[in-house]
């Protein structure tokens, strides 16, 4: 079987592109190493796991997260919080294929398709950040 049809290989290289812009918690706390070996045991037991919690640094949820999708500022009576917006990015892959016949010929064609998923909007998780710090942690709820 031979998969060297042009649909296989946009299939793989989309594939590739996409895996390699993701980073592993393990690369982001190598890339902050000193911040993390100066964390507490149960804070770097938290990064490990990709968790956050109110009171960590932006450089620990760097770690745990890594980098929001987007980031803005919100001002209340309170002050200014910052806020990083993380979507929920779970790819998707779907196949398609269709055939349509007529006037004397037939037509087959197929597709591939890779998504990030989700709306640029539709955000998984809220950081907010008062004075550098986690002061609170938006999630969206499963209905």
């Amino acid at each position: 079987m031979k998969f060297q049809t042009p649909c296989f290989v946009a299939a793989l290289v989309a594939c590739l592109v996409f895996s390699a812009g993701c980073s592993t918690t393990d690369s982001r706390i190598k890339s902050h190493q000193a911040a993390f070996d100066a964390a507490p045991a149960p804070v770097q037991a938290k990064i490990r796991a990709s968790q956050i919690e109110v009171g960590f640094t932006q450089e620990q949820v760097t770690m745990s997260f890594g980098k929001p999708d987007r980031s803005y500022t919100r001002t209340t009576v309170r002050g200014t919080s910052e806020i990083w917006a993380y979507a929920d990015n779970t790819p998707s892959f779907s196949i398609g294929i269709g055939a349509v016949g007529g006037g004397g010929g037939t037509m087959v064609g197929s597709g591939v398709a890779l998504s990030s998923g989700g709306d640029r909007y539709d955000d998984k998780v809220r950081v907010i950040f008062e004075g550098g710090r986690v002061t609170a942690i938006e999630t969206r709820g499963h209905r």
